[in-house]
C-alpha cells in the first residue's frame, strides 16, 4: 500500500463516503467474508458480528462471519494473510496475534508488518482487576502493601500465558515491585471458578464478565487497566491513578491481506468510521464492555507497532515464550 499523507487521506476518505454505492473500482459487490479469529459466542465474536451487521446495513452487501479459531488467534490471522487482496476477504486484527504474538512466539506463520493491510480500529476493551472477597484489600494501594508484606503468597489467574489477562498481572507485579505467582488456565471460565472459590486470589480479566461478577458480590473490583476510567464502571479507578503509565487494553481492528488497492482501503476505512460513529453500534459495544475505536489505516498500523514494542519487555520479563 502506497503511503498516503494525512491531508490527502482525509480528502480521499471523504470522497469515498460520498460515493453512492460501493462500485467495482472501490470494493467489489457481493458477499464479504469476515474471518473471526476466536471461537463463536465469545466477547470478540459478539463485537465482530455487531460491526458486520452494521456494515451490511450501510453498504447493502452481506458481511459473513467465518470463525477460524485456534492457537490464540494465529490460525485465523494466517488465513487472513493468505487470502487474495481483492476486498472479498477481511478479518479481525487483534492484540493477541498482532502485538503480543511477535514476541511471545519464536516463530509465527505471518509477519504483522509485511502481510497485512490495516484498515481501521474497531474497539478497545480494558481489563478489570478483581479479587476474591476474602482478600483483605479494598484498594490498589492496600493490595500492593498486602502483597509486599507476603511475598510469594498471592496468586493471579489468567486465561492463558501471553494473553492481556496474563500480561496485565505481570505488568502490575513489575511496576509495583511485587512477587506474585501466575496461575494460567485454559480459558477464562475455569479461572473465574477458582477465583470465586478462593483457590486463586485475583485476576485482570476483560471487563464484561469481571464487572458482572463484582456487581453480584462474587468478587471485589479494584481497578481498570485502561489509561482512564471506563464508562461502564466510572466509580472504579484506573490503575494508572496509582501506577503512572500503566495501560493494557485488548483491541480489535479490521485488517485485510497485504496488497489491497489504496482505493479499497480508503473506502473500507471510511465505511468503518461511519459504522463506528452510529449511535446504535456504539451503544451495543458499550453494552458488551467495549468502546468504539476510530483509527485510520496509518494510525492503526503505527499503533500496532507501538503496542508490540510496549508488550515486548513485559513478555520477556514474565518469561512467557512459546516455541
Amino acid at each position: 500500500m502506497a503511503r498516503i499523507t494525512r491531508r490527502a487521506g482525509l480528502g480521499l476518505a471523504a470522497a469515498a463516503l460520498a460515493a453512492p454505492a460501493l462500485g467495482q473500482q472501490q470494493w467489489p459487490p457481493g458477499p464479504i467474508r469476515f474471518i473471526g479469529i476466536f471461537p463463536p459466542g465469545g466477547g470478540t465474536d459478539i463485537l465482530s458480528r455487531l460491526w458486520c451487521q452494521k456494515m451490511s446495513e450501510i453498504t447493502g452487501e452481506q458481511f459473513i462471519v467465518e470463525n477460524r479459531s485456534g492457537s490464540a488467534g494465529n490460525i485465523g490471522t494466517e488465513a487472513i494473510a493468505r487470502s487474495a487482496p481483492d476486498g472479498r476477504t477481511i478479518g479481525l486484527g487483534s492484540v493477541a496475534p498482532l502485538a503480543i504474538g511477535p514476541t511471545l512466539y519464536r516463530r509465527l506463520p505471518f509477519d504483522p508488518t509485511r502481510d497485512f493491510t490495516y484498515i481501521g480500529g474497531l474497539w478497545q476493551l480494558p481489563n478489570l482487576l478483581v479479587v476474591n472477597p476474602e482478600v483483605p484489600a479494598r484498594t490498589v494501594p492496600e493490595l500492593i502493601a498486602l502483597v509486599k508484606a507476603n511475598p510469594g503468597r498471592y496468586t493471579y489467574a489468567s486465561s492463558g500465558s501471553g494473553t492481556t489477562v496474563h500480561l496485565s498481572g505481570a505488568m502490575f507485579a513489575a511496576q509495583a515491585g511485587l512477587e506474585l505467582i501466575h496461575v494460567p488456565y485454559r480459558g477464562g471460565a475455569p479461572a473465574h471458578i477458582d477465583l470465586i472459590a478462593g483457590r486463586v486470589h485475583m485476576i485482570f480479566d476483560n471487563i464484561p464478565q469481571a464487572l458482572q461478577e463484582a456487581k453480584e458480590g462474587k468478587v471485589r473490583a479494584l481497578a481498570v487497566t485502561g489509561a482512564k476510567r471506563s464508562p461502564q464502571a466510572p466509580d472504579i479507578p484506573a490503575m494508572a491513578e496509582f501506577l503512572p503509565g500503566f495501560e493494557i487494553t485488548s483491541w480489535g481492528s479490521a485488517v485485510a491481506p497485504a496488497g489491497l488497492p489504496t482505493s479499497m482501503v480508503l473506502r473500507m476505512a471510511a465505511l468503518t468510521r461511519q459504522a463506528l460513529e452510529s449511535r446504535d453500534l456504539a451503544a451495543r459495544f458499550e453494552e458488551n464492555g467495549a468502546m468504539p475505536w476510530i483509527a485510520g489505516p496509518e494510525e492503526l498500523a503505527a499503533f500496532r507497532a507501538a503496542n508490540e514494542a510496549a508488550f515486548a519487555p513485559v513478555i520477556r520479563a514474565a518469561g512467557a515464550r512459546v516455541d
